[in-house]
Order: C-alpha cells, then sequence, then structure tokens
C-alpha cells in the first residue's frame, strides 16, 4: 500500500522507483563528495545549506522535491520486525509518526535538503544542526529526519520526555518514509548491503519550506 501525500486537494507527484530493503537504508556504492541542486527550479536561496551540509561531513547534499520524498505503509514493519531497536527509543516507533501521518507533513512542504553520508553517526550529527541553520536563516518549518537508532542515551526512557530535544530526531525509515525510493527518485545511489565488508550508503533529510 503507497500512502499517498496531498495537498490543495490534489494528489502530489510520487516516484515509481522500486529497490530493495533495507531497515536502516543502508546500500554498498562509493559516492564522490559533491553537491547538486535540482534543476528543475531555482533554489539558489537553499545553496548555502547545501555547502553546509558538506562542511558538516556529507558526501553528498541535494535541494530535491519533498514531492519526491515516498512513504510507504510497509516501511514501519520493517523497524517493527527485522529492527532490535523497536519501541526501546523515543525516536522509534511506535512512538514516531505513522506513514500516513509522515505523508500528511510531507505535503505541507515543497522543499528538502537530502544528504548522504557514509554512516549513520555522520547523518544523526549532521540533521539537526542543519535543521537549526535552516530554521535560524527564517526557514520556520524546518524538521530533520535522520537516519537509523538514536544512540544520544545508553538507555532511552520511553516513559519520560527525551532528555536531548535539541539534537535526537527520528530516522527517515522510522517515520515511515521509504529511503531507497526516495534516493533513488533523486539519483542517489543506494542498493541492499549484502555483506559487513560492504560499505553503506546513509541518508537524512531536513524539510525546509
Amino acid at each position: 500500500m503507497r500512502t499517498r501525500a496531498k495537498s490543495s486537494g490534489k494528489t502530489r507527484a510520487k516516484s515509481s522507483a522500486k529497490t530493495g530493503v533495507s531497515s536502516h537504508g543502508g546500500a554498498g556504492r562509493n559516492a564522490s563528495k559533491t553537491a547538486s541542486p535540482t534543476s528543475n527550479s531555482d533554489n539558489s536561496d537553499l545553496s548555502n545549506f547545501v555547502g553546509l551540509a558538506l562542511k558538516f561531513g556529507a558526501r553528498e547534499a541535494k535541494v530535491i522535491h519533498a514531492a519526491t520524498v515516498e512513504c510507504e505503509t510497509w516501511v514501519r514493519l520493517k523497524c517493527q520486525f527485522g529492527c532490535g531497536g523497536y519501541a526501546k527509543r523515543l525516536t522509534c516507533p511506535p512512538l514516531t509518526p505513522t506513514p500516513e501521518e509522515t505523508a500528511a507533513v510531507v505535503a505541507c512542504y515543497k522543499r528538502a535538503i537530502l544528504i548522504h553520508c557514509r554512516d549513520n553517526d555522520i547523518v544523526n550529527d549532521i540533521i539537526p544542526r542543519l535543521e537549526r541553520e535552516v530554521f535560524l536563516a527564517g526557514y520556520y518549518k524546518a524538521l530533520g529526519f535522520g537516519s537509523g537508532p538514536c544512540h544520544l542515551c545508553d538507555r532511552c526512557d520511553v516513559t519520560g520526555r527525551c532528555v536531548h530535544p535539541d539534537s535526537a530526531r527520528p530516522s527517515m525509515e522510522a517515520c515511515g518514509i521509504d529511503v531507497y525510493a526516495t534516493a533513488h527518485a533523486n539519483r542517489f545511489p543506494i542498493h541492499v548491503v549484502r555483506s559487513r565488508r560492504e560499505e553503506g550508503d546513509y541518508y537524512g533529510l531536513v524539510l525546509v519550506d
């Protein structure tokens, strides 16, 4: 079942890219460190943030159309059945937005910044910093999503409130975003990692405006 984001009564455009599945969006391909904003519109006002993402440690960063962010119902099940972090963190399902809720949120945006890194930790360090810079620049709707489980605390108290609200962000997949389809729709490299010897590709997202 595909969850379609809607805006102003119209179904937003969706990519038809279909790829292999991983609970944390890892893939086995190397990529050069480049910044390449989408060519379909003038995104010069966001070029500084693309450069900032690279400065923070991203391999690649790109301004994308929010309509290319895929939300799928099955993604949440990959967290529930296959990830040891399920229900153990405030940033993991079932405590995160459902795919349907996330699709509704994404439908409120036209542009986003997608970043590509070599591991989860780098993504999760960059995203809250980048989100903050985007917000302080006047893009008040800025909202970030990381990659994989949060490791800011040795043990997360899921019965209380997050003690790191400034830096803890749910992963894209924890909120029902199909990382593979979203990456492929924006011409980023990603495929299923088949062994621990393969280097993965990991992604983070900041919804902008």
